[in-house]
C-alpha cells in the first residue's frame, strides 16, 4: 500500500513508544501515534491527556484533549493542576511529544518569538505546558516539518530546553531526561553527546535534501538506516479506525497540524506579512 508523509511520521513516532510507557499525549500526529501504538505493539501504553485523564483507553480517536471518549474506561480523571504537579512535575511520565517554530542542534525548542525577544519579527503563542513537559519527562519526542527555517543552528529563544548548550547542560539546570528523537517528513534524528544527528532517511529522501533543509552541518550516522515504512496493518488502522475523515491521506500527505504553515499573530493581534518587523511593546509572551 502507498502511504503519505504524515502516515510515515505517525508510524515512526509510534515505533518509539514502549509497551510499559506512560505518555503525555498531544494532538495531531502525537495523538495518532499513541493510539496506533496502543492498538499494535504497545497495548500496555498508559496515555495521559492534558485534560486530566490518566490511563485513557478511547474506543475511537479523540477529536481533542477534552473529548469525553477519553474519560470512558480511563484509570483516573484528575484536575489539570494535579495532572501537571503530581504526574508531570513529580517525574511520573516517561514520554512527552512536542513541536515548535524552531528546533536547534541541541534539541532546544522555540515557540515564543522569531527574532529579537524585545523587538521580534513575529511573536508566537509561547510555552503553554511545553517547558514543563521538556523539563520533566524522561524522553521527549519532537515532531516538525523539515525546513531550514525551522532547524537553525541556534534557536532565537529557548522556550523548551533540550540539551541546552551541550553535554551536562540539563544536569546543570536540574532537568530530567532529554530529547530522544526528532521525527520530520524527511528523516529521523537522534542525539549523541547532546547534539542531533541523522539516524535514518525516509524512503526516497537523499542526504542532500536533509542537509539543505537543516541550518547547520548536520552529521549523518555511519550506519545510516532507511526509515521503516508503515505496514499495511498500520495503514488500515489509520485510515479505517483512527482517521475516518482521511486526514492522513489528504493531498500532499499533510495532517491538520504537520505541514500547515505557521500563522503567527502580531503583537496587535493581526497577521504579519512574512519578514515584516513588528514594533516591540515591552511585553512578555506567555
Amino acid at each position: 500500500m502507498t502511504y503519505t508523509n504524515t502516515e510515515l511520521m505517525v508510524s515512526a513516532a509510534a515505533s518509539k513508544l514502549r509497551d510499559d510507557d506512560s505518555v503525555l499525549v498531544g494532538i495531531g500526529v502525537p495523538n495518532l501515534a499513541c493510539n496506533l501504538a496502543k492498538r499494535t505493539h504497545a497495548p500496555g501504553l498508559r496515555m495521559i491527556y492534558e485534560s486530566g485523564t490518566v490511563g485513557s483507553n478511547p474506543s475511537s480517536l479523540p477529536l481533542s484533549i477534552g473529548d469525553p471518549v477519553l474519560a470512558s474506561g480511563a484509570l483516573d480523571v484528575e484536575s489539570l493542576m494535579d495532572g501537571f504537579s503530581y504526574y508531570l512535575q513529580g517525574g511520573r511520565i516517561d514520554v512527552g511529544f512536542l513541536g515548535g517554530a524552531q528546533v536547534d542542534r541541541r534539541g532546544n525548542i522555540n515557540s515564543t518569538v522569531i527574532g529579537d525577544y524585545d523587538d521580534p519579527d513575529v511573536r508566537l503563542p509561547g510555552s503553554g505546558g511545553a517547558c514543563e513537559i521538556a523539563s520533566n519527562v524522561e524522553r521527549t519526542l519532537i515532531i516538525a516539518p523539515h525546513e531550514a527555517q525551522r532547524f537553525p543552528e541556534e534557536v532565537d529563544f529557548v522556550t523548551s530546553p533540550g540539551y541546552v548548550d551541550g553535554p551536562g547542560g540539563r544536569e546543570e539546570h536540574g532537568l530530567r531526561g532529554g530529547p530522544e528523537a526528532v521525527i520530520t517528513d524527511k528523516a529521523i534524528m537522534e542525539f549523541e553527546d547532546g547534539e542531533m544527528y541523522v539516524a535514518s532517511l525516509h524512503p526516497g529522501v537523499t542526504r542532500d535534501e536533509v542537509a539543505d533543509a537543516t541550518g547547520w552541518d548536520v552529521r549523518f550516522a555511519d550506519d545510516l538506516d532507511e526509515t521503516t515504512p508503515p505496514s499495511d496493518d498500520e495503514l488500515t488502522l489509520l485510515r479505517e479506525e483512527l482517521t475516518p475523515t482521511g486526514s492522513t491521506s489528504s493531498r500532499g500527505g499533510t495532517s491538520p497540524r504537520i505541514g500547515r504553515r505557521l500563522r503567527p499573530r502580531r503583537c496587535d493581534g493581526s497577521s504579519p506579512r512574512r519578514g515584516r518587523r513588528v514594533p516591540g511593546r515591552g511585553g512578555h509572551s506567555p
